[in-house]
């Protein structure tokens, strides 16, 4: 996205109308469904409930995420992991809380295109030739919808993407007229901006406090507003979400009016839905195609926000390396087929299992709901280390966690009607992240560094000793040391013991992920001028690691600096000038034998190893071109077994005395 759209401007508002704010503008589809469902349709409910929808959007959405959670902008992105990036280097315990927040995050993405998608469809019931339309053929349209939106993501969004903003923006325009037009039907419906209403309908109207898990729909697509920061810019969604609330905000009041008209009446929301309810006859069919598209771009937003989610906690050691595709040159366009294709079987298999929207409503909230709270945590994090005065922190996660912790609570309630299916999905997403994260801390416990400088006369003289044959004109070797003194001890194993590696010269090439998003910066360090080379790339949280073509740059720029001589050193090549070879050298660990770990960290690490299976290989995690790498396997030996000793018997021989 070009930096000038950063600044609030009307282009700028637009594309925010596309990306940033699908989820939450379609919850008009379900919202006041969600909450009236089955129950007896009175003043106390309805004006009640729209009271709540009205602060929780001021509160949740407008003071927390949009007044406050936007300033903490990791140099211009926003996300739950881009705070993580912001906090991780002053404590160990929030990666949990980034975890825990990114598990949920996915979890959402995998409900929302269903609820949204089959919510929209199920209008065609209004339409009188397909008024006994069946739940199955609704259902089918929905995942021929859901199965086309995953398929064209590996295209990317660069063209199509350019409609979302003005279809988006029909959209709003569309719902603040249809709303507008039923005001009139009970103008008391306003009473609703009064907050005394929903305080009244939580603490007197029976079971109030559990419509809290309903109310909650409106505000789920808050997270987004944060997720997106990077692609438009705090003042753009600031200016546009005032369009956006107002616009929801009059037909959540339309709603509202039109069921005060039926009081006494029980509502069936497996029959009707209140907002279809508020469009004309003449105009159900385009209203039903705009809300298609909406539902589809409310969708798309959440696909493309997983994909963003998943190659940040691949940079940040995670989640397992996954191949990572980018169909456009666009910034911030990424497509991974792996994550395609788990949301794709997650969002048919709950369009499958719960069939209706009203049956998705249960699903739906419990899981953002933990996302939503581990952000509060993070952010009072944030905070503190800004060294904002304690009792604003205070009053901040007062208010903020009060207000979600009663959501929790209230969606809870859900569990046994179909919470249970995202609390599932987010509990195994999380224990994915925890095992990787885990397992490299167990890991990181026994790797053993060495100093460089002892082996540096060792290396010089294999690299002058003929007797060896040549393994490579350039040895590169990837390393995790972040102390350039240092080297791991396999590395110096493989050189020296396994079978000995001669080279003109040895790179050293270290990966320096950092907290801000987009740094691509490398340092030089020579330790023997033309021998031994370390180089260390300092790559931000959201920069593909194409480490061949990056280290080639390098090369590059040092033989114009005439830093290094990168001719072959064989005779016949030389005198041509030639460039010698490159060979890296990928060193895979795999777990030894002889290991006495306890057994939490035994499970742990062979859940990992059963990840590691299944995720991108090193070498094609970090870019390498096959045909260039050799791939070592190098046993990782945790904590060594109790020895036991053996004992050496000899044989016995019977000496057998002749006798005479």
């Amino acid at each position: 996205m070009a930096k000038h759209l950063h600044k609030a401007s009307l282009a700028g508002s637009l594309i925010a109308l596309g990306i940033v704010f699908g989820d939450i503008g379609t919850s008009p589809l379900y919202v006041f469904n969600a909450i009236c469902n089955n129950k007896v349709i009175s003043d106390e409910l309805i004006i009640g409930a729209l009271s709540c929808i009205i602060w929780t959007l001021t509160l949740q959405t407008t003071i927390k995420y949009v007044m406050l959670t936007l300033r903490a902008d990791n140099n211009g992105e926003g996300g739950i992991f881009s705070l993580f990036a912001l906090v991780r280097r002053h404590a160990p315990w929030p990666v949990f809380l980034a975890m825990i927040g990114g598990a949920a995050l996915l979890a959402d993405g995998m409900i929302t295109p269903p609820i949204s998608v089959i919510s929209a469809v199920e209008g065609l019931r209004n339409i009188p030739a397909l008024s006994e339309i069946s739940e199955g053929s609704l259902v089918g349209i929905g995942i021929i919808i859901i199965s086309l939106l995953f398929f064209f993501q590996q295209f990317g969004t660069s063209y199509i993407g350019k409609a979302f903003g003005p279809i988006m923006t029909i959209w709003f325009l569309m719902l603040a007229a249809l709303g507008f037009i039923h005001i009139t039907d009970d103008i008391s419906i306003l009473k609703a901006f009064n907050p005394y209403y929903a305080f009244r309908l939580l603490t007197h109207y029976h079971e109030g406090f559990w419509l809290l898990g309903a109310v909650f729909l409106c505000t789920t697509g808050a997270e987004a507003l944060y997720s997106d920061l990077g692609h438009v810019g705090k003042g753009n969604i600031r200016v546009s979400w005032a369009f956006v609330k107002i616009t929801l905000l009059i037909n959540y009041l339309g709603q509202g009016a039109y069921l005060l008209t039926l009081k006494g009446q029980t509502w069936d929301a497996s029959i009707k839905n209140p907002f279809y309810e508020l469009v004309p006859h003449w105009f159900l069919i385009p209203g039903i195609i705009i809300a298609t598209m909406a539902a589809i771009i409310a969708s798309q937003a959440l696909i493309s926000g997983s994909f963003t989610l998943i190659s940040e906690a691949i940079k940040m050691n995670l989640w397992p390396k996954m191949k990572v595709n980018y169909p456009t040159d666009e910034r911030g366009q990424l497509y991974i087929p792996g994550i395609n294709t788990l949301l794709f079987f997650g969002c048919v298999g709950i369009t499958l299992y719960f069939q209706k929207s009203a049956n998705m409503d249960a699903a739906y909230g419990l899981a953002i709901t933990a996302c939503m709270i581990m952000t509060s945590l993070l952010f009072s994090y944030f905070l503190f280390i800004r060294r904002i005065n304690r009792v604003t922190i205070l009053i901040y996660l007062s208010v903020f966690l009060s207000i979600e912790l009663s959501f929790l609570v209230a969606n809870i309630i859900k569990f046994s009607h179909g919470g249970y299916v995202t609390v599932i999905i987010g509990g195994l997403l999380f224990l994915c992240m925890y095992v990787w994260y885990k397992a490299r801390k167990i890991k990181n416990r026994y790797v053993e560094f060495v100093k460089v400088d002892d082996y540096e006369i060792l290396m010089q003289e294999l690299s002058l000793d003929k007797s060896i044959p040549k393994y490579a004109t350039h040895l590169v070797y990837l390393t995790s040391a972040n102390n350039k003194k240092e080297i791991e001890h396999k590395i110096m194993f493989s050189i020296f013991h396994n079978m000995p590696k001669r080279a003109d010269i040895y790179w050293f090439v270290h990966v320096d992920v950092l907290d801000d998003p987009y740094t691509t910066e490398y340092i030089v360090q020579t330790i023997i001028p033309n021998e031994i080379i370390r180089v260390e790339f300092r790559l931000g949280f959201r920069v593909e690691h194409r480490i061949q073509s990056m280290f080639r740059q390098v090369v590059e720029d040092m033989v114009k600096n005439k830093e290094v001589n990168v001719t072959s050193r064989y005779d016949s090549l030389g005198k041509n000038n030639l460039v010698g070879d490159f060979q890296f050298v990928v060193i895979e660990k795999i777990l030894s034998r002889d290991n006495a770990l306890p057994l939490l960290e035994r499970l742990i690490m062979r859940a990992y190893f059963i990840l590691k299976k299944s995720s991108l290989s090193e070498e094609r995690g970090f870019g390498l071109d096959s045909s260039e790498v050799t791939v070592e396997k190098y046993p990782l030996l945790l904590s060594a077994a109790p020895e036991k000793r053996l004992k050496r018997i000899y044989e016995k021989r019977n000496h057998m005395k002749s006798s005479l």
